[in-house]
């Protein structure tokens, strides 16, 4: 990363949002559709993205979501996010998503969903922009941006060798 750039830490950025759940949200099934629970994802990563970024970044890359539990109508859904890792303009957001039902305040949150997106920071004319370095003191921190290489290698990686076939194939 440059040397110019300031560095901020996770904590700068770390966003949580919630919402209730009903039946708006549900799919045939009569649980949460996951396109509601994925809306919520990426406008906490937003959040996270623009915080950090000190200003409007989009996002590039949905890279995983994976959806370990149901959310039923009726919960109450809370997500948690914060940057794992940065490039010149770009930034990896984690987010973690966790359920607790309406009426049991004494349950802890069940984690229903995890998801890691890409955004880029942009400039006013829709450029990429850059973006502050991130500090990493904690092995949680250390983990977390080491996990996030390992996911943007296999994103290069992919991307490399789909362009290699269509111009091979």
């Amino acid at each position: 990363m440059a040397q110019d750039r300031p560095s901020l830490p996770a904590s700068h950025s770390r966003v949580s949002l919630a919402m209730m759940t009903d039946s708006e949200h549900a799919n045939l099934l009569g649980t949460v559709h996951g396109g509601e629970v994925m809306k919520l994802v990426d406008s906490t990563a937003g959040a996270v993205a623009n915080r950090h970024g000190d200003g409007p970044a989009v996002t590039a890359f949905m890279d995983e979501m994976a959806f370990l539990q149901p959310v039923h109508v009726g919960d109450i859904v809370r997500t948690l996010a914060q940057v794992n890792w940065v490039g010149t303009s770009s930034m990896e957001i984690g987010v973690r998503v966790e359920a607790q039902p309406w009426g049991s305040a004494a349950d802890e949150p069940l984690h229903v969903a995890s998801a890691y997106l890409v955004f880029v920071a942009i400039d006013d004319e829709g450029r990429p922009r850059p973006v502050p370095d991130l500090v990493r003191d904690t092995p949680d921190e250390q983990r977390r941006w080491r996990e996030a290489e390992i996911r943007r290698a296999h994103r290069l990686a992919r991307r490399a060798e789909i362009e290699s076939g269509r111009r091979d194939g």
